[in-house]
């Protein structure tokens, strides 16, 4: 079974599907894979770090769809691409279905199959396909990163011979897994954090 990764297109996009040490391990249970020329770049994982791995590199995004059993692509591919991918084949991808009906219509077209991750329900059996919840921590984190970034001054209690500095207080609006995650990485710099949700915290999550 051939299973092809191609270099994300949108804007801003830096992920990809699969790194080199999961490819190793598809190789290695006896998958064939091909990873679009630069796939891995913003990721920081080079096309000799791929090749290493086993995985085939493919300069034609092309012939990448037209010869892959499995397409994986964070973001759904274009509507072009989907037409390239021969019939019967799987398309593993971030599709939002709800609110992209065409992508399914292009997909029904192709005569392929498509799983929506984003989809996936958030249960026990589910757990090793949860990719919402993995995304999330990340960008509850990266979120409070940005910010103390941004702010005009430091998030911690600092006290000095030269005077005190108040530690900074900062509200979070939702007590989801980004939400979680984003009180846990703010109280770790040293903010003062307040949590709005429409749903009462439990005392576990308290942050006071």
């Amino acid at each position: 079974m051939r299973i092809a990764v191609p270099k994300e297109t949108k804007l801003k996009e830096n992920r990809v599907a699969l790194s080199p040490d999961v490819v190793k391990d598809l190789v290695k249970k006896g998958f064939e894979c091909a990873i679009e020329k630069g796939a891995g770049a913003n990721s920081y994982f080079n096309d000799d770090t791929y090749t290493a791995a086993g995985a085939t590199i493919v300069n034609d995004r092309k012939e990448l769809f037209a010869t892959a059993d499995v397409i994986m692509s964070v973001n759904a591919p274009a509507n072009t691409d989907i037409a390239n991918m021969k019939k019967d084949a799987v398309l593993l991808s971030f599709m939002y279905a709800a609110t992209h009906p065409e992508l399914v219509d292009a997909c029904a077209k192709a005569g392929i199959s498509a799983f929506s991750m984003d989809a996936i329900p958030r249960i026990s059996r589910a757990q090793k396909m949860d990719v919402l919840s993995s995304q999330a921590n990340l960008a509850g984190y990266k979120s409070v990163i940005l910010a103390a970034d941004a702010l005009g001054k430091i998030f911690p209690l600092m006290m000095t011979a030269a005077g005190t500095i108040k530690p900074s207080k900062i509200v979070i609006m939702g007590a989801g897994v980004a939400g979680l995650q984003a009180i846990a990485t703010a109280k770790r710099l040293g903010a003062i954090v307040e949590v709005s949700d429409i749903r009462q915290l439990q005392s576990r999550f308290s942050c006071s």
